[in-house]
C-alpha cells in the first residue's frame, strides 16, 4: 500500500520524461480521473521539474532534485525541491501580456496555475507545491484508498 513516492533526480533534463512516467504509471487513479489528472498533473510536475533543473540549478550535474508525491484525502500533491538560490516567483513576467508575448520567461510556471488547482512556494523559493484535487477518491499503486 504505497501512498506517497520519494524520487531524487539528478539535474539532467532527460531523466524528466522517465520521471514523469514512472510516477504516473505507480498512480492508478490516473486511469480512473481521466484526462484532468493525466494530463494536467503530469505537465505541472514536468514544468516544476524542468524549473527545478534549467534555473534552480542552472544545469549544474551535481545538484539534485527531490520530488515527493503524495495522495490525501481528494487529492494529489507533489512537491519539487531543488538545490539552488531560490526565487520570488511573483518577480516572473505574465507571459500572456502583449510586452511579453514572445518572451520565453514565464510559460511554466503560468501552465503550472492554470493546469493544478493550488501552485506554492515556500519562502526561499526553491521548492514549489503543487496541488490536484480529484474528483473520485484515488490510489497510488496497491490500491491505497485516499
Amino acid at each position: 500500500m504505497e501512498r506517497d513516492l520519494v524520487l531524487e533526480l539528478p539535474t539532467d533534463v532527460k531523466s524528466i520524461a522517465s520521471a514523469v512516467d514512472y510516477v504516473m504509471g505507480r498512480c492508478l487513479i490516473c486511469f480512473t480521473e481521466g484526462a484532468r489528472l493525466n494530463l494536467n498533473f503530469r505537465v505541472g510536475l514536468t514544468e516544476a521539474l524542468s524549473n527545478a533543473m534549467l534555473y534552480g540549478h542552472a544545469d549544474d550535474p551535481s545538484k539534485r532534485v527531490l520530488v515527493q508525491v503524495s495522495l490525501l484525502e481528494g487529492r494529489v500533491e507533489a512537491t519539487v525541491k531543488d538545490q539552488g538560490p531560490g526565487f520570488d516567483p511573483s518577480s516572473v513576467p505574465d507571459p500572456t501580456t502583449p510586452e511579453n508575448l514572445t518572451r520565453p520567461c514565464g510559460r511554466g510556471l503560468f501552465l503550472m496555475r492554470e493546469l493544478l488547482d493550488e501552485v506554492s512556494y515556500n519562502s526561499r523559493g526553491n521548492e514549489v507545491k503543487l496541488v490536484l484535487r480529484l474528483e473520485s477518491g484515488g490510489a497510488l499503486e496497491g490500491g491505497a484508498q485516499a
